[in-house]
């Protein structure tokens, strides 16, 4: 009953083998990639005759049922592999097809392996003669052997002790004992087998050498290990040469016969004879068994279901890889390598830090590097350098190192995405990981042997390297380094630090190279000038007379000009912004300065509306850079006077182009104070001028630089200039800036950093027709849009700006000065009839009560002003409650301009125009007397504050000679003033000291001069 139960498993399994073989077979013809390669490895399995008898194995041996065991699960592999391979045929990589086809080959090799095992007893078949089996067993024997052939050349005695060193060496298991292990699987084809014995393992190397048994004599009788140098002594017997040796050794001090170890006999001769056919056997053995663990390790590889299998199996190539080239050639042969550049996307990280030092072994040859090549094996390991664990990073940096020492791969690894990033943040975090910092120091500069890593480093950031092979390199490394910067400022903003060294070769190249390398040096010495910090570099690497002789001098056939003229004048501009001083810039060989009238004039003289919009640009940033220091200002203004250049400044200042526009407006308000009666009539005849500005200034949307610098120039142009004034007004500018206030005011325009400048340039402009409202035409405009509440509410809603306020108060100032003038006494009317009592309760009971007693409105006469005023008509600043707003910028602005342009309209109201006794009795009902006081008190010390004082004392002075009783006593109650008045009669200007002689006099401090004395008799 056994035996029949034995025969029908192996019936069983006879037959599921060949159907899964059919199976396979089918599945292999559906694949559409790398489909004639699949049909070659079916192939294998088809025309192997012995399959079709496995269903007569009834009789085997029982070894036999093992082996068909063995048989099914490669073939359920293979059908794994083909099915993967089927389903995702269309999405995998070259590499990926290729590595699960060698897979598959690898699996057949396996069963051919086993099939070659089985005896022919197990085949008998009346089907099929004898001869068919047994030739095609020998067919598979002799591919077995060629898998198999070993060779003894290149092993010397150090590399066999690395083998031979221990007897049958055991390990301690890489995985838990929990966990089903890679040997207990592959045990399974020897157990229950007689032909085995039973025997059990517990590592790999145990498997190989159970399949390549070791010989009794291959080992020493002193040492029980495998011998390296095995030598035959006297007495016949074959030992270890140290070993023996060292035994002879113990004889030197005795007088006696050495005794052999092993027969116990006594020795003549201590001469030794080297047992070459052992040896060269021995290293035979070692080749074959090195070459089976080789084939075990990449099987359980394959055969693998848990992590701790794929751990043994790595570990075990590990120690192979180390002991000899041949054993990595045979691992690159069966598809090692490719397996282990798949494993790198495994979801444990053990397995990829193993597969990752494994990798670093098989890669040390050129056929390691190869394999590599045509995986992606790269874009893989620079994933993981961005690992969590330390050891998965230093393991994938590691093998980096090892893949960048190959000239095959240095251009793959710079091009992988994130590669040099990643490694160039690694090499300067060197305090987070200094062993990764070292290595990746390492591999960036491996990387540098291919031009192209260069340019990808520059592209990260990393602008070292090519610096250095900028200075270091032949000329033809140095024109590609040039072109790479030129490629990179032409693609992205980036700062580039640049070494003195560096700019003497980019300057070099300017003065000597082809039009594309001078084109190129040219392009990056405008990026390099632009951070300010490479001017004072480029300055001292002779950069300034080159930039100077290619934009005045230097003329090169068939290169365009203009192109090289912007250039070098953009080099210029930049090197005088950075903040050098300019006076110790030399432009030449005379040595002239940057500041001399020669430069100025040539740069001037170049300044044309025909000339490209970037030229242009570049020399009005010249320009306006030296118009900061006060000598190259007197310099400027005196060249722009005699060439004329106004007019062509001004004409450039309506350019299409913004930032030329902008550089040209910018321009003309850094002269304005020293030419501004001269831009002003230049700007009333230049074509379309000043209405542009005025639409530049209306135009709607964000607020832009161009914005503001146009309405900073009309705030800063001669305010009493009555042609511009008046071209201003023709053009529309008061309903444009006051609806532009307006506005603003109301949160209208989207707001920007040019808001401020902006507001204070509409403000400035408005207040600068205050100055001509002689001009009957701004006086109406004036009166019409309200110039004294708008500039009231400006007063407290001043967008924060100190300027916006003192403009205003200076607007007021000047509309005030008009109201005595424009105010007119009130127009007598007929007194209106006495109502009778019935027509008052009618006016009553609809609402109207009339005061006979109180005047109308259009008939009270202004205290100030001795008319009927109003805020519209005469600018009065008492109807406007303007007075209110300039007592609190009095209290709550600290800037001295602000508060002397206050004071300022507030004396206004208390001058010989107007009625001071009843100006000083409005204020005084505002309480200005303290604000006044407290305002003299604050800014006595700071700066601006004799103007104030001034303002101050003048308002004391009024207070005390036309205030009443109370404000009297409030100025002379404060124990300040006296001090003040002293310090400012001792230390004052002259109208300081005036303005407090004055008030000391009012307080009978000193005596009055101008009093009239009456002679007395005596």
């Amino acid at each position: 009953m056994q035996r029949s139960g034995a025969q029908a498993r192996k019936a069983s399994l006879a037959e599921s083998v060949l159907a899964a073989i059919s199976e396979l077979m089918s599945s292999a013809a559906t694949v559409d990639a790398e489909q004639e390669h699949f049909m070659d490895v079916g192939s294998q399995i088809h025309h192997a005759p012995v399959t079709m008898e496995l269903e007569k194995a009834q009789n085997s041996p029982a070894g036999t049922t093992h082996i068909v065991e063995y048989l099914a699960a490669n073939v359920d592999l293979a059908k794994d592999l083909v099915a993967r391979c089927s389903a995702i045929a269309q999405q995998l990589m070259d590499d990926d097809l290729l590595g699960i086809t060698e897979d598959l080959d690898n699996v057949i090799k396996n069963i051919s392996n086993e099939l070659s095992r089985l005896p022919a007893s197990a085949f008998v078949s009346s089907r099929f003669p004898d001869a068919a089996v047994s030739g095609h067993l020998q067919v598979l024997r002799n591919r077995q052997d060629l898998y198999d052939q070993p060779s003894c050349d290149g092993y010397s005695e150090i590399e066999l002790s690395m083998v031979v060193s221990n007897d049958r060496p055991r390990r301690r298991a890489l995985h838990n004992s929990d966990m089903p292990r890679l040997v207990d699987f592959l045990q399974g084809m020897f157990q229950e087998s007689h032909e085995f014995g039973g025997q059990s393992f517990t590592s790999l190397p145990e498997v190989a050498e159970y399949v390549e048994p070791l010989y009794d004599s291959f080992f020493c009788p002193l040492t029980n290990k495998v011998m390296v140098d095995p030598v035959t002594t006297e007495s016949g017997v074959t030992y270890d040469r140290r070993a023996i040796e060292d035994y002879f050794d113990k004889f030197t001090d005795t007088s006696g016969p050495v005794i052999c170890p092993v027969t116990k006999m006594a020795m003549q001769s201590r001469t030794l004879r080297s047992n070459v056919p052992l040896k060269s056997t021995i290293a035979e053995w070692i080749m074959r068994n090195e070459a089976t663990r080789v084939r075990i390790a990449r099987t359980a590889l394959s055969l693998a279901t848990t992590e701790a299998m794929v751990l043994e199996a790595i570990h075990e190539l590990k120690v192979l890889a180390r002991l000899r080239r041949k054993n990595r050639d045979q691992m690159h042969k069966i598809g090692i390598t490719k397996f282990l550049a798949r494993l790198l996307d495994h979801k444990d990280s053990l397995i990829r830090c193993d597969s990752l030092d494994l990798l670093c072994l098989l890669v040390e040859d050129d056929t390691g590097m190869e394999i590599i090549a045509k995986t992606r094996a790269v874009s893989r390991t620079i994933k993981l350098l961005s690992s969590g664990s330390p050891d998965e990073r230093h393991a994938a940096i590691s093998f980096l190192v090892e893949l960048s020492k190959s000239d095959l791969l240095l251009e793959n690894i710079g091009s992988t995405a994130g590669s040099i990033l990643i490694l160039t943040t690694m090499k300067f975090n060197g305090s987070d990981d200094p062993i990764a910092a070292d290595k990746a120091g390492e591999v960036l500069k491996n990387l540098e042997r291919c031009p192209k890593n260069i340019k990808y480093m520059a592209e990260s950031g990393y602008l070292d390297p090519l610096q250095r092979h900028l200075v270091e390199g032949s000329e033809d490394v140095q024109m590609e380094m040039v072109s790479y910067l030129g490629e990179l400022v032409q693609k992205q903003e980036m700062t580039i630090n640049i070494a003195g060294s560096a700019s003497e070769i980019l300057i070099k190249m300017v003065r000597s190279g082809n039009t594309a390398i001078r084109k190129a040096a040219l392009d990056v010495l405008v990026q390099i000038s632009s951070h300010h910090p490479n001017g004072r570099t480029l300055v001292d690497a002779g950069a300034v007379p080159v930039m100077v002789e290619e934009l005045f001098i230097r003329k090169i056939d068939e290169e365009p000009m203009r192109s090289k003229m912007e250039a070098a004048a953009a080099v210029l501009a930049n090197i005088v912004e950075s903040g050098l001083d300019p006076e110790a810039i030399v432009v030449n060989k005379e040595g002239h300065v940057i500041t001399s009238k020669y430069s100025i004039y040539n740069f001037a003289h170049m300044l044309k509306c025909s000339m490209p919009d970037n030229l242009n640009l570049s020399i009005l940033r010249v320009l306006l850079a030296l118009t900061v220091h006060a000598k190259p200002l007197a310099t400027v203004v005196s060249v722009m006077k005699e060439q004329d250049s106004c007019q062509t400044v001004i004409e450039l200042m309506g350019s299409l182009t913004e930032a030329l526009g902008i550089a040209a407006t910018r321009l003309l308000i850094a002269l304005s104070p020293q030419m501004g009666h001269t831009m002003a009539e230049k700007l009333c005849k230049a074509a379309g001028q000043p209405g542009r500005l005025v639409k530049n200034i209306g135009q709607p949307g964000r607020i832009t630089e161009r914005h503001a610098v146009s309405a900073t120039l009309l705030a800063r142009l001669p305010y009493q200039h009555i042609a511009l004034n008046l071209a201003l007004l023709n053009q529309g500018v008061v309903p444009t800036v006051v609806s532009k206030i307006e506005e603003m005011q109301r949160g209208g325009m989207r707001a920007s950093r040019h808001a401020k400048a902006y507001m204070e340039g509409l403000v400035g402009a408005l207040v600068r027709l205050t100055t001509t409202l002689y001009d009957q035409d701004v006086l109406l405009a004036a009166m019409d849009h309200n110039f004294t509440s708008v500039l009231t509410d400006l007063l407290v809603r001043s967008a924060g700006s100190d300027e916006v306020q003192r403009l205003a108060a200076v607007g007021l100032e000047n509309l005030s000065n008009q109201s005595a003038t424009l105010s007119q006494p009130p127009t007598e009317e007929p007194r209106p009839k006495r109502k009778n009592i019935l027509r008052r309760l009618r006016d009553a009971h609809a609402g109207r009560v009339h005061d006979n007693r109180r005047p109308p409105a259009h008939s009270r006469v202004c205290p100030v002003h001795r008319g009927v005023c109003s805020p519209v008509t005469t600018f009065c600043l008492v109807e406007a409650g303007a007075v209110e707003g300039l007592l609190g910028a009095l209290e709550s602005n600290e800037n001295a301009r602000v508060v002397e342009a206050a004071l300022g309209a507030l004396c206004t109201l208390m001058d010989d125009a107007v009625d001071a006794v009843g100006g000083v009795a409005v204020l005084a009902e505002h309480d200005a007397a303290r604000h006044v006081l407290r305002a003299l008190r604050q800014h006595r010390d700071g700066g601006g504050g004799a103007a104030v004082a001034r303002r101050c004392f003048w308002a004391v002075e009024r207070f005390l000679a036309h205030g009443g009783e109370r404000c009297v006593r409030e100025v002379t109650g404060d124990r300040a003033l006296p001090s003040l008045l002293v310090s400012a009669f001792h230390n004052g200007d002259a109208a300081t000291k005036q303005a407090a002689e004055s008030v000391l006099r009012c307080l009978h401090r000193m005596p009055d001069y101008s009093a009239t004395y009456e002679s007395v008799e005596l």
